[in-house]
This record gives C-alpha cells, structure tokens and sequence, in this order.
C-alpha cells in the first residue's frame, strides 16, 4: 500500500509498512509551532490506527532536523495569558506522550540542527540515528524558560545527571556526545545515514509484527511509574512563559540583546 498525506508544514508517507514522517519546512530550518504539533499529532492517529505499518520514521527535509520552536510562535506565546500557554504547552506535550507511546516501533533520522523540542522527539523515538553533522542543544535556560514538556523523555535517554548538565548549560554538543549520552544509538557519515536507516528497517521487519509491538509495550510497562507527568511540565512551562523572568528572556532574544541577568 502507498499512501501520502501532503499538510502545510509536514508530510505522511506510508510505503510497503513504512511510515516516514517528514518535518517539510526547510526554509526555517523546519522549527515547529503549533500547526506542526496538530499536524503530527494527526500523523500519529492515522498511523496507531494502521496495524499494517511495521515502522515508523521520524525525518527531516533539508540540512536541519529541526531548529527547535519558530520565532513567529514563540513570539506570540510571549503575548498570551498563562491559561491560553498552558494549553498549548498540553498540545505539545500530548505529542510528546503519543509518539512515545505509538505502538509500533519508530526511528529518528536525524542530521544538522536538533535544538529544544526537537531532542524531545527524538528522545520519544525507539531508536535515533544521525549523521556525523548533527548538533544538538536544550537551549531553553537561555531564553529564561525550562525545557519542562520534553523533559521526562530527555531524562529517561540521558538520565538525570547529564541533563543537569545539559539543562543547566545550554550548551551545544556533537553527535558523538549524543552517543556518549543516550540521545542516539548510531553515528554515521550523513551520506551513509539513508543505509543505515535502511538496515535497521530491515531488521525490525524480519522480526515477528505482533512481537515489537508486544516488546515495545513491555518496555514501557516496565518503566511506568503511573504518573503522567503532562500536567506538571504543562504548567511549568505556561508558568515560565509568562513569568517577568521568561518574558524579559524571549523580549531579549527577539530584540537581539543580552537579558538583564546576564552582565
């Protein structure tokens, strides 16, 4: 079966049980917003509905993965209430719980920029390769905000030591360190990332359909606290936004100066 979905801002191709997902905005460095977070929101629901698809991929046209959130976005965020930020924060944070959750088994290809969400997303995939170019960064400290929505699925690929790290830093790291870390199973030259992915489709395709799903549901039965964290980071980050601190943040990066804590 070919089946395409062509929206604004992403893509849905399901092909012979694959399914790739593609962020489709490389102009912008394909950052997200609240349209790309309905659109893959939808992408998620048809496919959890497909027994068929064997596998899903996370990808990204152009040079970047993702930038992490778009300006325009972040900038009207800065101008609405803590309600009106707290459901949007739940929006995002709901696709973070999907795609994590998502029955069958997914794979993050990944290569260039992968900043803010974009490391929850590949935090919520099964497996993630990148290619030897990637960069990736939770810069959100630096705009006076927590990366609190993303934040339990980073934990779990990284643990809590690193993050404090990572979190606390901002700081820009290398594929390799994303290996080093747990963000990322492979490193590959960015024209050998398409075989690799290749491979490990393959892989998981020989093995039983009904097992993965079985095997994946295991893991996440095993490391299920019972605690949804949604509302928690949900609230956290519609505090943070609109907070004097998160505000005088964002103001500053749109105005392209130093924030008032930094000397």
């Amino acid at each position: 079966m070919n089946h395409s979905i062509e929206n604004n801002a992403t893509l849905l191709n399901i092909d012979d049980g694959v399914a790739s997902i593609s962020l489709n905005q490389p102009e912008k460095h394909n950052a997200f917003d609240d349209t790309v977070i309905a659109e893959l929101l939808q992408h998620l629901d048809t496919i959890k509905q497909q027994r068929d698809i064997r596998v899903v991929v996370l990808r990204a046209e152009g040079k970047h993965f993702c930038a992490g959130a778009d300006l325009a976005w972040m900038k009207r965020m800065a101008t609405l209430n803590y309600q009106q930020n707290l459901d949007d924060a739940k929006n995002l944070a709901l696709l973070m719980a999907n795609l994590n959750a998502l029955p069958q088994p997914t794979i993050a290809r990944v290569q260039g920029a992968a900043y803010g969400g974009a490391i929850g997303l590949i935090a919520c995939c099964d497996i993630a390769l990148a290619s030897d170019n990637a960069r990736f960064c939770l810069s959100e400290v630096k705009l006076g905000l927590a990366p609190a929505t993303i934040g339990p699925y980073v934990i779990a690929a990284m643990g809590a030591r690193r993050c404090r790290q990572l979190f606390l830093t901002a700081e820009v790291f290398s594929a390799e360190h994303a290996s080093d870390y747990g963000l990322v199973h492979r490193v590959v030259p960015l024209d050998t990332l398409d075989d690799q992915l290749a491979n490990v489709i393959k892989q998981i395709s020989q093995a039983g359909p009904n097992a993965t799903i079985a095997a994946k549901k295991l893991i996440l039965d095993l490391n299920n606290d019972n605690d949804d964290p949604s509302a928690m980071t949900s609230a956290l980050i519609a505090e943070l936004r609109v907070s004097e601190e998160g505000q005088e943040g964002l103001k500053a990066f749109f105005d392209k100066r130093a924030p008032s804590w930094r000397s």
